[in-house]
C-alpha cells in the first residue's frame, strides 16, 4: 500500500512569510504566505537597466539585483495577478512604469533548500514617473546603467563589497538583450 505523498513531511518551524519542512530527512523552506515571485527586466529606451541595490539579511549585505517582489504577501493584494504585481513592484522599487509587462519564463530559484517559483517578466515601455525607493520597509538605492557599461558598473559595485544576483545575467539572456563588452 502507498502512502500519500506528504504523509513524510513534519513542519520544524514557521515565520509570517516562510516554513522550514523535513521530508524524509530533506530540510527544506516554502512560502505559505504568498502566492508567487516576479522580477523584472527593465531596459529602457536608451539601453539602460534598470537596477536596485539593498541590504539583504541573509547574505549580511548590500546585493545589486533585477527589481522583484512577492505577490499577494498582503491581505489587500491576495487577488493580484503576477503581471500586477510585477507592475507594482517595478513602480515602488525604481520610480518606473511600465507600458506592459511581458512574462518570460517561471521556474524554482534554488531547489535544493526551497520550492519558490520565479517569474521573469520584461518591463516594456519604461516611464520615469517617481525616484522609486521601496515601500515603508525598504531601503533601496536605484542604479540605472547603460548596457555598455553594465560589467565595468558591476566589476565596480563587486569591488565595492557588494554582491551581484545572478539574476541579472539571467533576466538579460531571457529578454534577450546582451549588454556589448568594449
Amino acid at each position: 500500500m502507498s502512502s500519500s505523498p506528504l504523509a513524510s513531511v513534519r513542519v520544524l518551524g514557521e515565520g509570517r512569510y516562510l516554513r522550514l519542512l523535513d521530508e524524509d530527512g530533506w530540510e527544506y523552506i516554502t512560502r505559505h504566505a504568498v502566492s508567487g515571485v516576479v522580477v523584472l527586466v527593465a531596459i529602457t529606451p536608451a539601453r539602460e537597466i534598470v537596477l536596485v541595490e539593498q541590504y539583504r539579511r541573509a547574505v549580511h549585505g548590500v546585493v545589486v539585483e533585477l527589481p522583484a517582489g512577492l505577490v499577494g504577501d498582503t491581505p489587500e493584494l491576495k487577488a493580484e495577478s503576477l503581471a500586477t504585481a510585477a507592475h507594482r513592484e517595478l513602480l515602488e522599487e525604481t520610480g518606473f512604469s511600465a507600458r506592459e509587462m511581458v512574462e518570460l519564463v517561471a521556474g524554482p530559484i534554488a531547489v535544493g533548500v526551497s520550492d519558490e517559483i520565479v517569474t521573469f517578466f520584461e518591463a516594456r515601455g519604461l516611464e520615469r514617473v517617481s525616484p522609486g525607493g521601496g515601500d515603508a520597509t525598504e531601503n533601496i538605492t536605484v542604479q540605472v546603467v547603460p548596457l555598455d557599461g553594465l560589467t565595468a558598473f558591476l566589476d565596480g559595485r563587486r569591488a565595492a563589497g557588494l554582491a551581484i544576483d545572478p539574476k541579472i545575467f539571467a533576466g538579460l539572456y531571457l529578454a534577450g538583450v546582451a549588454p556589448r563588452t568594449p
